[in-house]
């Protein structure tokens, strides 16, 4: 189902665009989530907790603004940065004993498979190298342009610059 088809049924709060909102998007969501969480429960934790966001706020979506994958991309991403400089997150991993970390290397590859699944990946190759640290720095690892700014040794200024012109970049790809 495209998106100018569910749009209107979400917009509805129809009960079955839900179960179509899920099925075509979790999929991605998650891999992005779980790019930045690393903890496969809590990644599902937040994944449940975006759908929830995108349900109850998808009459602030505004498709002048962007398309909706972009749209819940973002809810995604910050939902799980929110995650990760939360308290309760920040307490449960110090004490992580090392068995944990044995299914990360199989997740994070599946995780990375998933991202080349929905054709990122292959769009950011073709960007300019300071383009792809960038993006990576903001939108896979998390960062916040002030810590992008401080990781790079630029000024944030400029962090911003470049983030809004690698995106136009990356867009104009895109919808070639």
């Amino acid at each position: 189902m495209t998106q100018e088809e569910l749009l209107p049924l979400l917009l509805k709060k129809d009960d079955r665009s839900f179960t179509l909102l899920y099925d075509n998007y979790a999929k991605s969501l998650y891999g992005i989530i779980f790019n930045l969480i690393k903890d496969k429960e809590e990644a599902e934790d937040v994944l449940q907790e975006v759908f929830v966001k995108i349900w109850k706020n998808i009459d602030t979506y505004n498709t002048s603004k962007g398309r909706l994958y972009t749209w819940m991309l973002n809810i995604a991403r910050n939902t799980s940065i929110d995650k990760l400089r939360s308290k309760n997150f920040n307490n449960s991993q110090k004490n992580l004993s090392a068995d944990n970390f044995v299914h990360l290397l199989d997740d994070n590859a599946k995780t990375i498979n998933k991202i080349d699944a929905i054709g990122i990946k292959e769009f950011i190759k073709k960007l300019k190298p300071k383009c792809i640290q960038l993006i990576d720095l903001l939108f896979f690892k998390g960062y916040t342009q002030q810590e992008a700014s401080e990781e790079l040794e630029i000024p944030l200024g400029t962090v911003k610059t470049q983030n809004r012109n690698c995106m136009n970049e990356l867009r104009l790809m895109i919808n070639e």
